[in-house]
């Protein structure tokens, strides 16, 4: 009976503790991943429970938004807080390096109390450790490998691998793991979950911040280990959006992951390949089970704020185009979910917010201070339900060939290499596939479009230094 009474009150004594204490963060992004990929919001083909069971645990931002659709640029806003153009990266080239004098999140956080873990991929300049985070696992970069330069590497169905060519996982001392493969192989983003579950096993006397990148679904998209038929092309269907061709060169028709595929885009080509996307991310789901069980586990998922997301969407076939690079919904959209303490369960959320929020958002739900560096906007008074929108309009933008505005319902693309304007009623139109532009009837709101986004575009040049 003593014994009964001491663990009864064990168990009081550490859920109470549990319930007072800092909440602790679990960033969870994505590559690749358009926002229709969640059985749970409405994609009846996929196979994903372990989101759909965090969509009824928490709030989704249904438009939420990456305004620079390209890996890098992408991550560097999640951890500035700010615009490409404010933090010097916004081409996605190399030499880019963003601004040493902003604050990074996990900077932020470990300066808050938190200890600060990563794993998963890396693409900004420098390293985890050099940028905030106190200890990394899992970690997969560049460099390590033993590829010969412009040997041709082939992969699924005989083509060149042209994406992540060399990289590989490196230890905590930053020595290549060659065990785990060169490139992207069927397992990679198990091994990135393995290196968050040896951070989480490990009991700390501070709340932790882990940040977990998966590569998954980037190319070379390669099945993971009995997957094979787990979607079957002719079970599945093309996007309501899908062509043979882009009708213009909107910017990256040259493009690596334009390449990927022959023009014109054929309907089996684009099945074949969405199979196989289906089959990752279902994959990614598993990981992030493996992780959310272990923190269930041990008593700390109730304190524990989790964010899954990802850097942008992913053409595959729509408008027909392979991969990033556009302003099309189907690309700057991304899944966004938050759940945890407080947070209301299974709500739907129509405000308009970027990726970049997230870094306020993160420091306004842990008490944690928000640098002035910062300019994304706090989503907490959307989630304690204090507002319905943050933005009347949000912008998008990639390198010098595209530029974007749109409010709830009307968005407008320039290209200005082609001084070409697009403009789409996302209410009755949400596949863009009807191009307004030239309708009079819309004459009123394509003027108000225009006129924000040429202010924007002062606003950019200005941060920019001038540059572009």
């Amino acid at each position: 009976m003593k014994r009964f009474l001491s663990l009864s009150f064990s168990l009081l004594l550490l859920m109470t503790l549990d319930a007072g204490s800092k909440p602790n963060v679990l960033l969870i992004v994505t590559d690749d991943q358009r926002p229709d990929t969640i059985a749970a919001l409405g994609n009846e083909l996929i196979d994903t429970p372990n989101l759909d069971r965090l969509v009824k645990r928490g709030i989704t931002f249904e438009q939420a938004t990456c305004a620079n659709p390209l890996c890098v640029p992408s991550r560097a806003e999640i951890l500035t807080g700010c615009s490409s153009f404010r933090n010097g990266v916004l081409m996605g080239r190399g030499g880019e390096r963003i601004d040493p004098k902003l604050t990074l999140l996990p900077a932020a956080m470990t300066a808050g109390g938190y200890h600060a873990w990563y794993s998963g991929k890396w693409m900004n300049d420098g390293k985890p450790l050099a940028r905030g985070y106190q200890e990394t696992r899992g970690l997969f970069g560049s460099g390590g490998g033993t590829w010969k330069k412009g040997e041709i590497i082939l992969g699924r169905k005989g083509r060149p691998v042209t994406g992540y060519r060399n990289w590989t996982f490196k230890d905590a001392k930053g020595n290549p793991e060659l065990d785990k493969g060169i490139g992207l192989t069927s397992l990679t983003d198990k091994y990135v979950a393995d290196g968050a579950l040896e951070f989480l096993k490990r009991k700390t006397d501070k709340p932790f911040f882990l940040h977990v990148n998966f590569t998954g679904p980037h190319d070379p998209l390669i099945y993971p280990p009995g997957y094979e038929n787990r979607y079957k092309p002719a079970d599945l269907k093309l996007p309501p959006n899908f062509l043979p061709r882009h009708p213009f060169d909107h910017g990256n028709l040259e493009g690596r992951d334009e390449r990927l595929l022959p023009w014109p885009r054929t309907k089996q080509d684009i099945l074949d390949e969405i199979a196989v996307y289906y089959a990752v991310i279902d994959h990614i789901d598993i990981q992030v089970g493996r992780i959310f069980e272990q923190l269930r586990a041990d008593g700390r998922l109730n304190n524990t704020y989790v964010i899954f997301s990802s850097d942008h969407g992913l053409a595959l076939g729509s408008h027909g185009i392979m991969g990033k690079h556009n302003m099309y919904e189907h690309t700057i959209r991304v899944p966004l979910i938050i759940a945890g303490p407080g947070v209301p369960k299974g709500k739907r959320s129509e405000a308009l917010c970027y990726l970049r929020d997230l870094y306020p958002t993160i420091c306004d739900l842990t008490g944690t201070a928000i640098p002035e560096s910062v300019e994304g906007k706090s989503l907490k008074p959307v989630i304690n339900g204090k507002q319905d929108a943050i933005y009347s309009e949000i912008y998008g933008y990639f390198r010098d060939k595209q530029r974007m505005v749109r409010n709830n319902r009307y968005k407008l693309i320039h290209y200005p290499h082609l001084d070409r304007h697009q403009l789409f009623d996302l209410k009755n139109d949400p596949h863009e596939l009807n191009d307004l532009i030239d309708d009079k009837r819309h004459g009123l709101m394509l003027g108000q479009l225009r006129e924000k986004l040429a202010s924007k575009n002062k606003e950019w040049k200005a941060l920019a230094g001038g540059n572009e």
